[in-house]
């Protein structure tokens, strides 16, 4: 299983860790991709984090939401309420932020239960995050947890499929190729 690590800046500051904390940690355990997300700060704090994650990190790097800052990182995550603000329907949703981070980045999308997953088979994603698979404290409001469908929902992704929510990495799973792990690294 690879590892995806998520970096969330409002998670590190609860404790009280540093970004060279987080990177240190991810690169000790091999993560090939670091999912930089802040959700309660302005974009110049982001693209600062990012520039200084990238002098520090040399594998993938994605930032959560903050598509207008994909020139400093290899691509970019968002989830399905992010698709709803850019248009109503998910699909021409899609189409637009292809265009607008362009196709040799990274496109991924958040995803739930297997309606999401096979509305993303339609769409030209480079992978799904799947879950939440348990409670996790990296993300407040959890609608649904999918527990132990989540390898079967999976199996139906025709994208790469990441684990979120919850996982830690004693987890197999045998449809999913990255662990996505955020509190869990820590």
């Amino acid at each position: 299983m690879r590892l995806y690590a998520l970096c969330d800046q409002d998670l590190l500051d609860r404790k009280g860790l540093s970004l060279e904390d987080f990177i240190n940690i991810a690169k000790q355990k091999n993560a090939e991709i670091i999912q930089y997300r802040s959700k309660n700060s302005d974009v110049a704090f982001i693209k600062q984090q990012l520039i200084k994650i990238r002098g520090l990190y040399d594998g993938f790097l994605v930032v959560n939401d903050a598509y207008e800052l994909v020139e400093f990182c290899d691509g970019v995550h968002v989830g399905q309420e992010d698709l709803r603000a850019i248009d109503s329907d998910i699909f021409t949703a899609a189409k637009i932020l292809r265009e607008v981070i362009e196709k040799e980045k990274i496109l991924g999308l958040s995803t739930h239960n297997k309606e999401e997953v096979l509305q993303a088979n339609m769409m030209d994603l480079n992978y799904i995050g799947l879950g939440a698979y348990r409670d996790t404290d990296t993300k407040n409001n959890i609608s649904a947890v999918i527990g132990e469908k989540l390898d079967d929902i999976a199996s139906l992704s025709k994208h790469y499929v990441a684990a979120i929510g919850g996982v830690r990495e004693s987890d197999r799973f045998a449809h999913v190729t990255y662990h996505v792990m955020g509190s869990g690294l820590l």
